[in-house]
């Protein structure tokens, strides 16, 4: 790696630790046909994924200490789209949910979505409106554990019914987590279509009901674990607005920056505050 002046959110040698196994064996399962190992160590390309996705820079304003977006995008779609990135993802969430004395895949999950707008440029082909919280744009759709890990993650036009992000999060926790998941608890904008299809999974979907009272917010027992991580995820801005154009982009964004969170628990360093961002 060249000597540079070190980013807040470059990785640290614990966390490129974590992580090197699998873009070491990546590499070496893809070889340059014409033998050539790159102009830029792996570790700074990771550096430079981790740095638009904390400060949200347009790919073309990666600082000239970085590698050039030729390079990072070039890596970034590659991991996208061969699954790297959630597989460096999974590895990540099982050895912190191990390290907590839990199974690598939870039997709870809790499934809710947030609506985000999209930026201008985002094809129209692949947002809409989420009438009943007025925001033009994309719909994110989480399914995280007890712990607020995200387990499986989809993003949909924001015009999506709830039910289409709903039972796409329950195939895609059946397909990633070989049947241990027995139960998910959702809010009241999912309905029996999602209750229904859990069912014929083999997961058991409970609807959540709101404060009764209607006076003021009231924290749902576990449920409120999802709000705390899309909070989280806040702190990554290219995730405050969606600026992708594909929705798989959109969901890489999550993927890489819970490894983010992830590396940093395992580690046990402390969270950069909302000040610092």
């Amino acid at each position: 790696m060249s000597e540079r002046k070190p980013y807040p959110s470059d990785l640290s040698d614990e966390q490129w630790a974590l992580i090197e196994p699998v873009i070491t064996a990546w590499k070496a399962a893809h070889p340059s046909v014409s033998g050539h190992e790159g102009n830029h160590a792996m570790r700074e390309i990771v550096n430079a994924i981790r740095y638009q996705g904390r400060t949200g820079v347009q790919w073309t304003y990666l600082p000239h200490d970085l590698p050039p977006k030729s390079a990072t995008y070039y890596y970034f779609a590659k991991w996208r789209n061969d699954g790297t990135d959630q597989v460096i993802h999974d590895l990540l969430r099982w050895y912190l949910r191990e390290s907590k004395g839990r199974k690598a895949d939870p039997s709870l999950v809790v499934l809710d979505t947030q609506s985000v707008h999209a930026a201008a440029g985002v094809p129209a082909t692949t947002t809409g409106k989420d009438v009943a919280k007025k925001v033009p744009g994309r719909k994110r759709g989480l399914a995280v554990d007890t712990f607020g890990l995200v387990i499986a993650a989809v993003v949909l036009a924001a015009s999506a019914h709830e039910n289409t992000a709903g039972t796409a999060l329950l195939d895609r926790l059946a397909a990633r987590t070989d049947g241990t998941v027995m139960k998910a608890l959702a809010d009241q904008g999912f309905k029996n279509t999602v209750i229904a299809h859990g069912a014929a999974l083999g997961i058991d979907v409970e609807i959540v009901e709101r404060n009764r009272t209607g006076k003021g917010f009231v924290p749902q027992p576990t449920r409120w674990i999802v709000e705390q991580t899309y909070g989280t995820l806040m702190l990554h801005r290219r995730l405050v607005r969606d600026y992708e154009h594909l929705p798989a982009t959109s969901e890489s964004r999550v993927y890489w920056a819970m490894t983010d969170v992830m590396s940093r628990r395992l580690i046990r360093a402390p969270a950069p505050s909302w000040r610092s961002t």
